[in-house]
């Protein structure tokens, strides 16, 4: 008799194990699923880290190409035939209203019709005489 008693308090603490054994089981599965999760946010992270360093190389190099452009503009004059009104109102003392004459008065000949055409005051087109030409 004192076998069967010892059997089913075994029994009972084979059934606490076992319940013991799920809920341990059961944290493990939380804990590398939380796992996953902070890989995926790690991951994800990394991405749009990488995706901002490559907006800010782009908006660089854009600076870069639009200085190298301005440089290479100051060398050679501005062509009247071609010019694009913000490249007009970079110039000095051109007016929005005078770049955009210009630009409607076009095409050239000569960079001096701007003022025989009175697009521009002669005053005005002293200031840029030597910035500029006109290409056909």
């Amino acid at each position: 008799m004192i076998g069967l008693r010892h059997q089913p308090r075994q029994r009972k603490e084979v059934i606490k194990m076992g319940f013991l054994g799920y809920r341990y089981a059961s944290m493990i599965v939380l804990l590398a699923a939380l796992a996953g999760c902070t890989q995926q946010q790690t991951t994800q992270e990394l991405k749009e880290k990488t995706a901002q360093a490559t907006a800010e190389v782009k908006h660089d190099a854009e600076a870069v190409a639009a200085g190298i452009r301005e440089g290479w503009s100051r060398d050679r004059p501005l062509d009247l035939n071609t010019a694009t009104r913000e490249q007009l109102l970079s110039l000095p003392g051109v007016t929005a209203s005078e770049a955009d004459r210009v630009i409607a008065g076009r095409p050239y000949n000569d960079p001096g019709e701007v003022v025989k055409r009175r697009i521009m005051p002669k005053t005005e087109y002293d200031k840029i005489a030597d910035q500029v030409t006109a290409r056909k």
